[in-house]
């Protein structure tokens, strides 16, 4: 179990990654389409949100999940609500 969770958290960890990038690119995107102004610019913002943000959000969605299922198979109980023990 401990060999797929190193494996799953690799893939989360590239994945996470490719999402921030796409992220970064839509900002850029939206500042690209702001200075280019008209018709080309709404063409760029309706692009963007119809066609890649949707991806975009997918591809997250299913990283986080694949992120859980590699902590969990880990060992690591990530999103428990036990308090931390005292020592004595």
């Amino acid at each position: 179990m401990k060999k797929l969770s190193a494996i799953l958290k690799k893939i989360f960890g590239y994945g996470i990654m490719i999402t921030l990038f796409a992220g970064g690119f839509t900002f850029f995107g939206y500042i690209a389409a702001l200075i280019i102004g008209g018709s080309t610019a709404a063409a760029i913002c309706g692009f963007i949100y119809d066609k890649f943000m949707p991806v975009i959000v997918y591809i997250t969605s299913i990283m986080v999940l694949l992120g859980l299922v590699a902590m969990y198979l880990g060992g690591e109980m990530a999103l428990t609500a036990e308090g931390k023990k005292k020592k004595q």
